[in-house]
């Protein structure tokens, strides 16, 4: 059986990624207490310790605000960080899967945005994410980077559970309303993500169809239409409004849209759109909110 690294094995995608990889191979499950990603040392030798047939990185700095003034560490993370992982694969003939954000463009364009679209993020954690595919795509190694956006799930910080907690809180809430993206459950970027490798048995498979892949869902919304969605059953009362009325360190791309072509026309895979998501999500009758 193929060995099988997974970095980030505590967050919102690294838990599913246990799941949906099982089946591919044995899984080594690595959290930030095992492997202190700041530090290479830390790095090389977990990854030479279990000496893995594919190394999954789905950890990264993701406090897009706090990375404002945390660069340097945010930097080490999300660049540094999946550079020496995948010179560590390269070394072991290995490949990678390096997961990347929706925040390495300005979001000035219209409609979604292909995978060979010029790049300008417009805050700290999209520099420093962009860096990270740079290092992963430089390194030799087999890989796939993996474009994400609007991720949820049951566990972890993210828009849902905060919609949630929220709710139990107040009964008014104002939600930014011009800012479009493809809300994305977690669950899906995981099973997408093991599809995938199925499709691909070996090493030269991956260097052969490998590259910068964008895999969110379908459809699009704003946070507002997001939020409605989420609280459509409460008596919370929702308020649209723009994204210069809740000033954040962090600027945000106006639109996060990735499109899924080069996903389906290669792979076949398409993820469904974000309310069949959200849905089931929600359906779930193993989670709790």
């Amino acid at each position: 059986m193929k060995k099988i690294l997974v970095t980030g094995s505590r967050g919102q995608v690294g838990w599913e990624l246990l799941r949906t990889l099982s089946p591919l191979g044995h899984v080594q499950a690595l959290s930030r207490e095992d492997m202190d990603l700041s530090k290479a040392d830390s790095i090389r030798r977990c990854v030479r310790n279990f000496s893995p047939d594919i190394i999954v990185n789905a950890a990264a700095y993701t406090a897009v605000d706090k990375a404002e003034g945390e660069e340097a560490l945010a930097y080490a993370v999300n660049a540094i960080a999946p550079g020496i992982l995948a010179e560590e694969a390269l070394r072991l003939g290995s490949a990678i899967v390096h997961y990347s954000t929706d925040y390495v463009f300005d979001g000035k364009k219209t409609g979604p945005h292909r995978e060979e679209d010029a790049t300008n993020p417009l805050s700290a954690y999209g520099r420093t994410k962009l860096a990270g595919e740079e290092a992963v795509r430089n390194s030799g190694a087999p890989h796939f980077v993996f474009r994400t956006s609007w991720v949820y799930g049951v566990r972890g910080h993210n828009f849902l559970r905060t919609m949630l907690r929220l709710a139990k809180e107040k009964d008014e809430l104002r939600i930014v309303s011009d800012q479009i993206g493809a809300p994305t459950w977690s669950r899906m970027i995981a099973e997408a993500t093991s599809l995938v490798l199925a499709k691909c048995p070996d090493t030269d498979t991956i260097r052969e169809k490998g590259g910068v892949y964008h895999l969110s869902s379908g459809g699009s919304t704003s946070w507002f239409g997001f939020a409605s969605a989420i609280l459509k059953d409460s008596n919370v009362t929702l308020h649209p409004i723009p994204s210069e009325a809740y000033p954040l360190p962090a600027a945000r791309p106006k639109n996060s849209l990735l499109s899924g072509e080069k996903l389906e026309s290669v792979f076949g895979i398409r993820l469904p759109d974000w309310e069949s998501s959200l849905a089931l999500c929600r359906s779930d009758p193993g989670e709790s909110f």
